[in-house]
């Protein structure tokens, strides 16, 4: 078992994986300006979202090695990214109930 943990298994991707995430990173940044010069309404966000979280993914498992690395190491980054879930929720209730009390002045 401490063998495990003192000497982990290092995975090295070809050069080639790596230029085509980066081709992929690309083509996805010139999809976003695209949207933004094209008028979606409330859906333009949602699109840019969207492809925003699709690069943060690419990077994170690319060039992060999280697809390679242990199951700790995921369980944090999951653990992350859902602590950063509930804190936009919290946020997005509070900006959503704010309207719900008439508040003198408005």
């Amino acid at each position: 078992m401490q063998d495990e943990i003192d000497s982990p298994q290092h995975h090295v991707d070809s050069a080639g994986t790596y230029v085509a995430v980066l081709v992929t990173l690309l083509f996805l940044t010139i999809l976003t300006t695209a949207v933004a010069y094209v008028d979606l309404g409330y859906f333009s966000t949602v699109i840019a979202l969207g492809i925003a979280c699709t690069k943060m993914l690419l990077v994170a498992l690319f060039f992060m090695h999280i697809r390679h690395s242990t199951k700790l190491t995921k369980l944090v980054v999951v653990g992350g990214l859902l602590w950063l879930a509930i804190l936009l929720l919290l946020t997005l209730t509070d900006f959503a109930t704010r309207t719900w009390i008439g508040v003198p002045g408005r």
